[in-house]
């Protein structure tokens, strides 16, 4: 066991370590540096636990040590392209955790008689907001994870009256709340509480049901939020200070990423958990484009079109992750660039289904950081570019945000990739985008489509620039 100061010590340098973790992972040249200020952050904080405040070893030895396994295994499995899923996931367990504590702390043994007077109330409200707050991460992020992973559809769920089903179940949890904590005993105190955690358990499933498609990056980071703020809860039922400021930390952290998020997307953060757009994925909408063809385009055109363009502008999306197409990317882009052609990357903000998604797979195929832009600072160069190719990106691309007041994604910022020359669409297929949404852009007289899979379509590039 270390001393009570070492113990102190150990928390704060964890914590600035976790302070300066953040500040690192906010740029991507920065980002290697504040992955490992985290982790050695957490290793002085899990071994200041162990040795500072455990007194049996038996158990949390076998447990961490199937943790480390468990998590050693998936973190090895898990491709790319499945990491928005694992995060969701993850933040389902902080969820359950929070609530199993609080159960715990509550009906633990020394529960009853630790806390008198005002400390019990205080104590009471932790353990209440703590279950609540984790209850609703838990059963949202594994509807988040269902979204995400294709096995619930991405169709926001829209009940009739459903403003009222939340407000009605937000009024039962504050009415629980002054029953749990006005309880003469244990026994009393456990059924508003058990009820109101069947009530948190609905409203998360309810919350991101209702959220469609197109605002899911939100809804990870909203998740992510979440879970800090359960995990600060957490920290005050065992009054653990580092958990509280670890969790104040990621909570406020996903907060102001939800709100960068929903400025991305020109949305208000209650109108998207109000119930936002997106529909289940299917053909393109016929509307203005109802009888229009498009013109497709092969792999030697477009090689061709690359040798001959002095600007050109790469947008990624969603398909890029799914065909793991982001190393022969890498490799044509140096291959441009070796002929004196400008090459540079436009990423939205919202692009893939996971905040900086595609920033993390360039930086995976060592794209220059340099040459790698954001939707503001690349937008207004379109009109001077003479090639445009988008890699599985459709809701970020598409023209009816701005052209279609009837669109669902109106009033949404995208790239403006219409207004270069030339813009090479790379797709399966003509299937609307996650929020679907059908995409004008397609039938543009300056739009070739590539059908295929990505990373063969970009090998073949490859292979016939000269």
């Amino acid at each position: 066991m270390i001393n009570e100061g070492l113990l102190t010590a150990a928390y704060i340098i964890a914590s600035i370590l976790f302070i300066l973790s953040l500040g690192g992972l906010s740029h991507p040249e920065t980002a290697r540096r504040g992955n490992i200020y985290g982790m050695i952050g957490m290793f002085i904080a899990i071994f200041a636990i162990i040795f500072g405040e455990v007194t049996q070893y038996e158990v949390l030895i076998v447990v961490m040590v199937l943790g480390a396994i468990i998590g050693i295994t998936v973190a090895a499995r898990v491709q790319m392209t499945g990491m928005p899923q694992l995060v969701a996931m993850l933040h389902s367990f902080v969820g359950v955790a929070a609530v199993l504590v609080g159960f715990a702390n509550y009906i633990g043994p020394e529960a009853a008689s630790h806390f008198t007077g005002t400390e019990k109330i205080i104590h009471e409200v932790e353990i209440y907001l703590g279950v609540l707050i984790g209850a609703v991460t838990f059963t949202g992020s594994v509807i988040a994870f269902g979204k995400l992973q294709g096995v619930v559809g991405s169709r926001p769920l829209l009940l009739p009256a459903r403003h009222f089903l939340n407000l009605g179940i937000g009024l039962a949890c504050i009415w629980l709340g002054v029953e749990f904590i006005n309880a003469e005993s244990v026994s009393a105190g456990l059924i508003p509480l058990g009820i109101m955690t069947v009530l948190a358990l609905v409203f998360g499933v309810h919350m991101v049901m209702a959220i469609g498609g197109a605002d899911m990056p939100v809804v990870v980071s909203m998740l992510n939020s979440y879970s800090g703020w359960a995990a600060a809860a957490i920290g005050f039922m065992l009054g653990n200070d580092l958990l509280i400021i670890t969790g104040a930390l990621v909570g406020s952290s996903g907060a102001i990423l939800s709100y960068i998020m929903c400025r991305a997307m020109n949305r208000h953060f209650l109108s998207v958990i109000a119930g936002g757009f997106g529909t289940t994925g299917g053909s393109i909408s016929a509307g203005d484009d109802e009888g229009k063809e498009v013109v497709s385009t092969t792999v030697e055109e477009t090689a061709q079109l690359f040798q001959d363009a002095k600007s050109v502008i790469i947008v990624p999306g969603y398909g890029m992750a799914v065909a793991q197409a982001q190393h022969p990317v890498s490799e044509v882009t140096n291959k441009l660039r070796d002929k004196g052609i400008t090459v540079r990357f436009g990423i939205h903000p919202v692009a893939g289904r996971l905040p900086g998604h595609m920033n993390v797979l360039l930086a995976e195929a060592k794209v220059p950081y340099d040459i790698v832009l954001e939707m503001d600072e690349i937008n207004e160069d379109f009109p001077e570019t003479d090639v445009v190719l988008v890699i599985g990106a459709n809701d970020t691309v598409n023209p009816a945000a701005q052209d279609d007041p009837n669109s669902p994604i109106t009033g949404m910022p995208v790239l403006e990739v219409w207004k270069a020359e030339t813009v090479i669409v790379m797709k399966r297929s003509m299937a609307s985008g996650y929020a679907g949404v059908g995409n004008p852009l397609f039938f543009k007289e300056n739009t070739r489509m590539l059908f295929g899979d990505a990373k063969a379509s970009v090998d073949a590039i490859l292979g016939n620039i000269k």
